[in-house]
């Protein structure tokens, strides 16, 4: 019996684990066995592999070919594994040098003719094989910029199965990625196209600056939608600790274009209405994989018409608006994803949309008034830090030809406001004020005397909860922080109430 080994990864939720995939090729009636906890996706391997390994112009062997991939507790999933495989094949055979195939780690899946495609993962797979000490990674040239991003490991990407084999007989050297540097997304949504709401863009620019939830309430028209999509603009570059961790998600969820490198610009996710609990929290059923919360990772989670979504979809947000993060369980499987995004949700005030409009009158029935609003529950609200109303636009402001400021001035005050906290919080390993932790509140946001004392008036004034007074806290240290202030006034305060109680203009 002639045996081989292949190293590969497995990805689990956002992690890569080291995969030993053993090749025992023995006399007997002509078989192909796959074990190891492999899924579907992986049984069908055993055909690609078959074709691809003909259509390389190598020779089949017609005897009994078991694989096991090991560990055999890990359950292995996607088609990743195909080019491990038959290289292995091959490499108990005789036909490539094994002790060349295990300085490698092997990713890559097969089509019929030999064609290695790209896979999905890859980066936290190439962080893993960095790990375990591999050499270089072989993988589909699609994925060979993604893995560029981690230091430590040689790229050595190919094309056909038959290049692989050539290689590793020491036929052919493999041409390195091409060097790419981050690509630049132009920004078409300027802040100075959005006409009057001065309350709202202010309430953007503290929600940006100190990575806050916004909450956007009004009549249809007034602009909701149209400032919530301005927010990415205004916010800072992903720094490389970010953006590598974005990338990460984006890679393990398939979304990565071909050939893209290090994501630099902050995610913004719109999912619609319709969206599945499993698709916006992430989750389902043999395989798990990232939702909208994860996807919208260091960016922003924007929920247009957030009253129409499924209830238990809005509940599952809880958790990760408070940890920045989200564990699914489930009888097979547990992962955990980050997803320490901004939330910005917009919604009409009642299903008509014209509840307290001083133009339009209200036609909804009181049980339906009462029922709309409970869809954004209590709990819910209370993690949003600003709250917002935005009256309808004005004849004046609808026709104005003056424009706004532009999107570029209000992100060098939102970026400068960054710097000081991330100077101010770096003792404490946060970067923004919306992450501060209650224990370190008074520390690391340095209140005056006056501001104290409004902050514990608010708690009997305004009825907010110990959750609300915090929140209060954070974005009072936000308002300072855009002032250019060292320690929290009183008059922060006053504006953070202000944006959270009320949010109308006075």
């Amino acid at each position: 019996m002639a045996v081989a080994k292949a190293e590969s990864v497995a990805v689990v939720g956002l992690d890569g684990y080291p995969v030993e995939v053993e090749v025992a090729i023995a006399q007997g009636l002509p078989a192909f066995n796959v074990v190891g906890l492999p899924d579907a996706s992986i049984q069908e391997s055993r055909e690609r592999v078959r074709a691809a390994v003909a259509s390389s112009a190598e020779e089949w062997p017609l005897q009994r070919i078991t694989v096991n991939l090991s560990p055999a507790h890990l359950r292995k999933a996607g088609p990743g594994f195909d080019l491990a495989i038959a290289l292995g094949v091959l490499a108990a055979r005789g036909r490539v040098a094994q002790e060349r195939l295990r300085e490698l780690c092997l990713l890559g899946e097969l089509s019929l003719d030999g064609s290695v495609r790209r896979v999905r993962g890859v980066l936290a797979s190439a962080i893993a094989a960095a790990r375990a000490g591999k050499r270089a990674i072989l993988l589909p040239r699609a994925n060979a910029n993604e893995a560029s991003l981690v230091g430590g490991i040689e790229v050595l990407p190919v094309e056909h199965l038959a290049q692989a084999v050539r290689f590793l007989r020491g036929e052919c050297e493999l041409d390195p990625p091409p060097a790419s540097g981050p690509e630049e997304v132009p920004d078409d949504d300027d802040l100075a196209d959005v006409r009057g709401q001065d309350l709202a863009k202010t309430a953007l620019e503290i929600a940006a600056a100190g990575g806050h939830n916004l909450l956007l309430q009004g009549p249809p028209g007034g602009g909701k939608t149209m400032l919530a999509r301005r927010l990415p603009g205004i916010l800072p570059p992903l720094t490389h600790a970010e953006a590598l961790e974005v990338t990460q998600i984006y890679s393990v969820a398939g979304l990565l274009p071909e050939d893209a490198g290090l994501i630099t610009r902050r995610p913004f996710r719109a999912p619609h209405q319709s969206v599945s609990l499993a698709g916006l929290v992430g989750g389902g059923g043999l395989t798990p994989h990232p939702g909208e919360a994860s996807l919208a990772h260091r960016g922003v989670l924007f929920m247009d018409e957030a009253a129409e979504f499924r209830r238990d979809g809005i509940q599952a947000l809880r958790g990760p608006l408070e940890e920045g993060s989200i564990a699914i369980v489930r009888g097979r499987w547990s992962v955990t994803y980050p997803c320490r995004f901004q939330l910005v949700a917009a919604t009409n005030p009642c299903p008509c949309g014209y509840a307290g409009d001083m133009v339009r009158q209200c036609k909804c029935l009181p049980g339906r008034l009462a029922a709309y609003s409970e869809r954004l529950s209590g709990p819910v609200v209370d993690r949003i830090d600003l709250q917002i109303n935005m009256d309808r636009l004005t004849k004046r402001e609808i026709f104005s030809a003056e424009p706004g400021e532009p999107t570029a001035s209000v992100r060098e005050r939102v970026v400068q406001a960054r710097q000081r906290q991330a100077e101010r919080l770096h003792a404490f390993g946060i970067a923004t004020n919306a992450e501060i932790p209650p224990p370190h509140l008074e520390e690391a946001c340095r209140f005056s005397a006056d501001a104290k004392r409004e902050i514990v008036a608010s708690v009997d004034s305004n009825g907010l909860s110990a959750r609300g007074v915090h929140r209060v806290m954070r974005v009072a240290r936000t308002v300072a922080d855009l002032a250019g202030e060292d320690s929290v006034r009183e008059r922060d305060v006053a504006k953070a109430l202000m944006y959270r109680l009320d949010g109308k203009r006075q």
